[in-house]
């Protein structure tokens, strides 16, 4: 499947340049950026895998083409979470019926319930889950699962998870921009460079935070002396998550939930947008990415030079020549797959 080659602006060529900027100006004026309004959002209880409840949010539009099931990364809320929202806004803006939620341990799941995070060992079948109690509120029953950094990974799982559960709808696709392929080597990549460290310190305090959110919500349930012990990534997991799942070692928790190994035998139709310059990854992963979908005819992989973590903001240039009504390239560019497969799975001709 072709695409509109990505132009990023000049000075947002250096992916962490792009990925601050986005982070730290656009994200105070993002409504700005489309015409696409917020979507008639009700509140919606969802019961994930295990029967943990997690909130969400709904809208349909008149005459749904399809569901979306989507949430964000590694910390953030509903809220919070302005990319997932403005998603929310193009996928509904463009016929489709749209499922936010707070995934384990996150906004307002962690009133509900202080279930921790899995990466995606439970994630996925979350997404099935929702998706499929989405069809009694009212949305269509095929439906496409999507998420961005740490929520891709958990979307891929929604992949994996599928091909071992029925009854759960109809999936049409999965979309992962910028997921989370291999803790074991990115974790280390982001702490061996002071821009990597700083972005690592800033996700520490919030998952710090988080903790001590499920403490105050579940009296008894989070031991404090270990939330205190928590300074970084890697301790979060081993002082919180491991020893519920299972792992010996928080080495073994992220060899098991990494999505890489897996992705050759996905057989779901699969949309994986990644930037060679996500500050976030370990270079040395891209490579590996296109080798395990090399051969997966399900799996349509949009590797770019650029494009830092997530954001893809195009230039004057890049939107012209793709013909996007707004700078979200990334975003845009799902919008067509989903199009594009859609045609495919009805058998009809595509542009």
């Amino acid at each position: 499947m072709c695409f509109p080659t990505y132009i990023p602006p000049l000075f947002l060529q250096n992916g962490f340049a792009m990925t601050l900027y986005g982070s730290f100006s656009l994200s105070r004026h993002w409504t700005n950026t489309l015409f696409a309004p917020e979507p008639p959002y009700q509140q919606q209880i969802f019961m994930g895998a295990g029967n943990v409840p997690l909130f969400g949010l709904f809208a349909i539009p008149e005459n749904a083409r399809g569901t979306v099931v989507a949430t964000y990364g590694i910390t953030g809320t509903l809220e919070n979470q302005w990319l997932l929202r403005l998603w929310g806004r193009k996928a509904y803006a463009s016929g489709y019926a749209v499922v936010l939620f707070d995934w384990r341990a996150h906004g307002k799941s962690i009133e509900l319930s202080p279930t921790l995070t899995s990466d995606g060992l439970y994630e996925g079948e979350d997404f099935l889950r929702i998706a499929s109690q989405a069809t009694d509120l009212g949305c269509p029953g095929k439906f496409w699962v999507l998420g961005f950094s740490l929520g891709g990974q958990l979307a891929l799982w929604a992949g994996k998870t599928a091909l071992s559960m029925s009854g759960m709808g109809d999936m049409v696709g999965v979309v992962a921009i910028c997921p989370n392929l291999d803790g074991t080597r990115s974790l280390p990549y982001l702490l061996g460079n002071r821009q990597g460290r700083y972005i690592e310190k800033g996700i520490t305090a919030r998952l710090k935070k988080m903790a001590w959110q499920i403490y105050d919500a579940h009296p008894g349930k989070i031991d404090p002396i270990a939330i205190d012990r928590i300074d970084s990534i890697l301790a979060f997991d081993r002082e919180l998550v491991i020893s519920g799942l299972g792992f010996p070692t928080v080495e073994a928790y992220y060899d098991a939930t990494s999505p890489l190994p897996f992705l050759p035998d996905l057989e779901v139709p699969t949309l994986i947008i990644y930037a060679e310059n996500d500050p976030f990854f370990d270079p040395a992963i891209a490579p590996d990415l296109q080798a395990a979908c090399a051969n997966n005819p399900h799996i349509d992989l949009l590797l770019t030079k650029y494009g830092g973590h997530v954001m893809y903001l195009n230039s004057k240039q890049g939107q012209k020549q793709a013909n996007d009504p707004d700078l979200w390239w990334a975003w845009n560019r799902v919008l067509q797959w989903m199009e594009r497969t859609e045609q495919r799975a009805e058998g009809t001709s595509l542009p």
